[in-house]
């Protein structure tokens, strides 16, 4: 452990480095009978970042050729990893249950059981406004319905246990807070955000209201959660500084609760008048615009703040672990939530700023998949 902050553990991802091993498949490990070993809950961020490439690309404010079928082919990728993550999940149980159990005493680990609830949610909308292009509008709403229900259930038990777990159980030094403290708390944002899709779906009247206002409830539940966990970080980054540069990437999460807080906020807001009077659905439609500026200009900040913090670790030598995969989902958080921006308020700097960040999502995505891919056919990242 160092001075700063805890190191991640190895089933958080190796790093990518200079091997001896040869480069085919599964060179770098030593047994192939523990491929599975080093699997984790961590693993379902790649299929957050994937699927919300696909949510960012559709909702885009500005029509671009060609980018709804790529969207499409990325949706069908986001399937692929979700099944191939959770049969990987559900191998590594079976083959390693000692190594899985203590994942959960794990004070780096452990909050990474956030992500599966995340990457369902996230998959399901994705399904509902690209997929259903090749499964049709019903089977992809159902789809959608059967994931946001299992993914908002895991989403709000993680929002809870882990933190028990971690006021209770885990032993954390001072130092040790960090960005992943906000993967279990953040899924029931996750859930307000999607949830406004499903809000035209459900019948009228008290389970339409309930579901609108349950989503509400949860934004809540997350934004305050999440406030604390930045405060929290703020305080370790001033008082302890940065920490490894393994875990640098982890800084990116902070967009994620912020990013997904304007979507959750402007799609609720565009769907209240469905499920209540007047006075408070336009109350809430305004307030999406209202919260949604002021926390997107903090965005910006933690943005450059992050970046700048990037730069500087690549430059004393970042190495490839799976936490890159932490500034995926949160920057396209904050994509989703920019265009949202765009199409309330009709400006023309929110309608660029989405292209731009779209842009920067798509080539940070491509070049942590690649390094992701490569690293997974080598065995490097697998190794435990």
């Amino acid at each position: 452990m160092t001075a700063t902050s805890p190191p991640p553990p190895a089933s958080v991802g190796s790093p990518i480095g200079h091997s001896s091993a040869g480069h085919g498949f599964l060179a770098a490990l030593d047994d192939r009978r523990l491929v599975l070993a080093a699997v984790g809950p961590n693993w379902f961020a790649s299929v957050m970042g994937t699927s919300i490439v696909v949510t960012a690309a559709v909702t885009l404010p500005v029509r671009v050729p060609g980018l709804r079928p790529l969207a499409l082919g990325v949706w069908v990728l986001a399937g692929l990893l979700l099944v191939a993550v959770t049969a990987a999940t559900a191998g590594h149980w079976i083959r390693h249950p000692e190594r899985a159990r203590a994942h959960l005493d794990d004070p780096v680990m452990a909050h990474f059981y956030g992500a599966p609830p995340m990457a369902l949610l996230v998959f399901g909308a994705a399904t509902l406004l690209a997929g259903s292009d090749i499964l049709g509008v019903r089977t992809a709403l159902a789809v959608d319905v059967v994931l946001w229900l299992t993914g908002t259930a895991l989403g709000l038990l993680t929002a809870v246990a882990v933190p028990y777990r971690l006021f209770t159980r885990l032993d954390v030094p001072p130092e040790g807070a960090f960005g992943g403290w906000l993967m279990p708390v953040v899924p029931p944002m996750v859930s307000a955000a999607t949830g406004a899709l499903l809000v035209p779906h459900a019948p009228a009247g008290q389970l339409r209201q309930t579901l609108l206002l349950g989503c509400y409830a949860m934004f809540g539940l997350s934004l305050l959660a999440s406030l604390m966990v930045i405060t929290l970080l703020w305080n370790r980054l001033a008082q302890h500084k940065v920490g490894p540069a393994a875990m640098v990437p982890t800084l990116w999460i902070v967009l994620g609760p912020l990013g997904q807080s304007i979507t959750a906020a402007n799609n609720l807001g565009a769907q209240a008048a469905l499920a209540l009077p007047s006075p408070y659905a336009g109350a809430l439609h305004v307030f999406g615009l209202i919260y949604g500026v002021p926390v997107w200009g903090f965005a910006l900040m933690w943005a450059a703040l992050a970046g700048a913090l990037t730069l500087r670790a690549v430059r004393r030598g970042l190495p490839f672990t799976l936490t890159w995969w932490s500034s995926i989902f949160p920057v396209g958080t904050v994509v989703t939530g920019t265009s949202d921006l765009a199409l309330v308020s009709g400006s023309d700097l929110f309608r660029a700023a989405a292209v731009l960040f779209f842009t920067g999502l798509v080539v940070a995505w491509l070049a942590v998949a690649v390094r992701t891919a490569a690293g997974t056919w080598s065995g490097r990242l697998l190794r435990a």
